[in-house]
């Protein structure tokens, strides 16, 4: 586990249900603003996988050019690629399902302690 994923924990302390960003504030200038905020997939992606898609971008999404401006291969570019798709999809088809979830929660079809079940079991935990 990463530094950051220690520091910042997604679920609450209290019943263990995701959380969502509420506020950001600036370092230098400490203006701070309050929200709900939407996070994106990609902020969950390992910083190896973010700077592999940042120089992907930045080849003009061209594996070729890819191959020629970094050490990998073609095979290990592609190899990648897949990779994130498929964990992309299933990272999407998971936040679909906890949406369910925590919907169920709000209907009062669930109980916290179900709900908090059935998350648990969709991350691994």
């Amino acid at each position: 586990m990463d530094m950051a994923k220690r520091l910042l924990s997604t679920s609450c302390p209290s019943c263990g249900l995701p959380m969502q960003t509420a506020a950001m504030s600036c370092v230098t200038c400490s203006v701070k603003i309050e929200g709900n905020f939407s996070e994106i997939f990609f902020d969950r992606l390992p910083s190896e996988d973010q700077k592999f898609l940042e120089q992907y971008l930045l080849a003009g999404f061209s594996i070729k050019m890819l191959e020629q401006t970094s050490s990998l291969g073609y095979a290990a570019i592609r190899s990648r690629l897949d990779r994130l798709i498929a964990n992309y999809k299933s990272l999407s088809k998971m936040e679909a399902q906890k949406k369910g979830i925590l919907e169920q929660l709000r209907a009062n079809e669930i109980s916290v302690t179900e709900a908090k079940e059935k998350i648990e079991k969709l991350s691994g935990d």
